[in-house]
């Protein structure tokens, strides 16, 4: 009996097309998922961008009302009408709301000709330290 080899060329033939095939599709397969990828941040980034408009578009009909004017510039500026009297309390307690930061205290730097006055004081008096030439 004749034995078949077990590559004929019929299967080679075929073996090459489905590579061809293969190769040729790879490239627009990528592409295709690389835009999917870019269509899908585009739309998210179109999202963002909406609802900032949304909100600026929020912001500016409130500006446009003069309740919301008037009652800022009492709030954030201090101001009154005219005729209105207005009291700002100063305290060390913080606004609620607001967290307090504890402040550091701050190291009072004197002024130059004081620092200048002291240390032409110290070489008159024998007291200042002799500066190194280096």
């Amino acid at each position: 009996m004749g034995r078949r080899p077990q590559l004929t060329g019929r299967a080679a033939v075929l073996a090459v097309v489905v590579c061809a095939i293969a190769m040729s599709l790879a490239y627009p397969v990528r592409e295709y998922i690389a835009q999917r990828r870019s269509i899908t941040e585009l739309t998210e980034q179109r999202d963002k961008l909406l609802a900032e408009i949304k909100k600026e578009e929020e912001r500016r009909r409130q500006l446009q009302d003069p309740a919301f004017v008037k009652r800022q510039a009492r709030e954030r500026l201090f101001y009154c009408e005219p005729g209105q009297k207005c009291y700002v309390v100063m305290d060390d307690t913080p606004a609620q709301g607001k967290e307090a930061t504890p402040q550091k205290p701050v190291a009072v730097k004197p002024p130059w000709y004081q620092t200048l006055w002291e240390s032409v004081e110290a070489a008159d008096t024998g007291k200042g330290r002799k500066a190194d030439g280096g």
